[in-house]
């Protein structure tokens, strides 16, 4: 009976009205699913994120590296047998041929043997390049380890100025490069030297210099 009276009531509506029953149920589950799905749990991914700040302020370090120091300046005395020799500014970590190569280098004729030409410098020492066959050289703090007067003032071999190449002229104490070629340059232009005293015509060398070139020169 009751099926019965439903088809009646149905049979009672237009077209129309069913329609428009249909669309309002397809809308009505359409929200129910909705609704249902929305409420479902979902997967949340949580990160971790660093925040800088000291332990003070309830933050973590931060992993970035610290830049490293600049390495601090040290003070050498280069002396002997280097084309300049005197006191150098170098850095924390250098080593003696360093040292040596801001003096100009080693002469000719130098005696690199008795130095650790790979250690590492310290503040306030002195490398000592020695001669050859003469002034021993060596590292000490603050002092010369050599013996004798020190760089070419222990040397004993004679020069003849007439003879010399530009590499023995060199050998000489206070004669470097450019000194050695203004003699070769006077001796070529004016002939052999007659006297040792003839080099105070040389330019740059005066009576200083000769008195202390006499005992090592000859024409």
């Amino acid at each position: 009976m009751a099926i019965e009276r439903i088809r009646e009531r149905l049979a009672q509506f237009e077209r129309r009205e069913l329609m428009g029953l249909a669309v309002l149920a397809v809308l009505v589950v359409g929200g129910v699913v909705f609704w249902y799905v929305r409420s479902l749990p979902t997967r949340v991914q949580v990160s971790t994120v660093s925040v800088g700040g000291g332990p003070g302020e309830g933050g973590h370090a931060s992993s970035a590296s610290p830049s490293p120091p600049a390495p601090k300046d040290i003070v050498v005395d280069v002396a002997g047998w280097v084309r300049r020799p005197g006191v150098y500014q170098l850095h924390e970590g250098d080593r003696i041929i360093d040292a040596i190569e801001q003096a100009g280098g080693a002469r000719h004729g130098a005696d690199l043997t008795s130095l650790n030409l790979a250690a590492l410098l310290t503040d306030g020492e002195q490398i000592l390049v020695g001669k050859a066959g003469g002034v021993s050289g060596g590292v000490g703090s603050g002092t010369s380890t050599g013996s004798g007067g020190g760089g070419a003032g222990g040397e004993s071999d004679v020069v003849n100025l007439n003879t010399a190449t530009l590499d023995q002229l060199e050998t000489l104490s206070g004669i470097g490069e450019v000194l050695a070629q203004r003699i070769l340059d006077y001796r070529e232009e004016h002939g052999p030297f007659k006297a040792v005293e003839d080099l105070l015509n040389v330019s740059g060398i005066g009576d200083k210099r000769l008195a202390d070139l006499k005992p090592h020169i000859t024409v």
